[in-house]
């Protein structure tokens, strides 16, 4: 999870010649060079269609992407972001799972404090004033609101003509994020039918609150992919989630992904692991196919 030691890890990867940095990525979005660097990205721009959507919940109006294929219904997706908040690199990953046959939401998950970026112009994270901005608005994360909010997003894409409002949907969760995935699932386990996490925060821990416990209350199926140096830090992450979804009999896929650090799966990421990233979305969408379409 993101910490100081999260950031000196990543230091020692920057210095150490890692590879893209943010700086690059907007430098590449700006050429319109983004899909020739990352092809993986390239299908979505044909085959799916994209609108800013405003999406009503019991605090307010939440500034989201909505990306589908252009033609046909599919099960819907709710992609929360990392504690960098909702931006061009997630709009692009919703983009190209929208391409996969699925609806995406991409939310802001500060919608309560802000519009659009997180962060105003000049202030870069991890920098002790973007902390100063950020903690105060991830302290309004809680698992109520964020499941209220969860509430209001399925609400809202069952009304949309691309979403299949009989399949059941996935909720999918980076960094701060993970959390959200599993309170979900077990909040609504007649709805959520798939989960993902990709280096989530705190998501198994030994305190009473810990939620890796609710998945006794969850029909879920899950990925959790886990960056190295965060099960380094957290060496009991991973044992509690298996034993939790074992106990609860459901199909998980948890893994620690070799030479990763925390926030290695978004492509804007100083620690982008492009590898490693594109095995760890395959494997989520083996998961969503048997979670969601499973039944068609």
């Amino acid at each position: 999870m993101c910490d100081d030691r999260t950031e000196s890890d990543i230091a020692k990867f920057a210095k150490a010649g890692g590879q893209l940095h943010r700086r690059d990525f907007n430098k590449l979005m700006g050429l319109g060079a983004f899909v020739s660097a990352f092809p993986q990205f390239a299908m979505a721009s044909s085959d799916v269609t994209s609108r800013e959507v405003t999406v009503t919940t019991p605090d307010g109006e939440v500034d989201c992407l909505l990306a589908a294929p252009k033609s046909g219904t599919y099960p819907a997706v709710v992609m929360w972001t990392d504690i960098m908040g909702r931006r061009a690199a997630f709009d692009l990953m919703g983009q190209r799972l929208a391409a996969s046959g699925y609806a995406v939401l991409v939310v802001n998950p500060f919608y309560r404090d802000v519009k659009g970026a997180a962060l105003p112009d000049g202030i870069k994270f991890p920098a002790p004033e973007a902390w100063e901005i950020l903690r105060p608005m991830r302290a309004k994360l809680t698992p109520e609101n964020t499941n209220s909010d969860n509430r209001a997003f399925f609400d809202f894409l069952n009304q949309q003509d691309a979403v299949d409002d009989k399949a059941k949907k996935a909720v999918l969760g980076y960094c701060m994020s993970g959390t959200f995935t599993m309170h979900a699932a077990a909040e609504f386990p007649q709805e959520v039918g798939a989960i993902a996490t990709f280096h989530g925060g705190g998501i198994a821990t030994t305190e009473d609150d810990s939620p890796h416990l609710t998945v006794a209350n969850s029909t879920a199926l899950a990925l959790h992919a886990i960056a190295e140096n965060d099960a380094e830090k957290s060496p009991k992450m991973e044992p509690l989630l298996k034993e939790a979804y074992e106990k609860a009999d459901i199909h998980a896929d948890i893994a620690v992904y070799p030479g990763t650090l925390h926030g290695w799966t978004p492509p804007d990421s100083r620690v982008y692991n492009e590898k490693q990233a594109d095995i760890a979305w395959s494997r989520m969408l083996t998961i969503l196919e048997k979670g969601l379409k499973a039944s068609y």
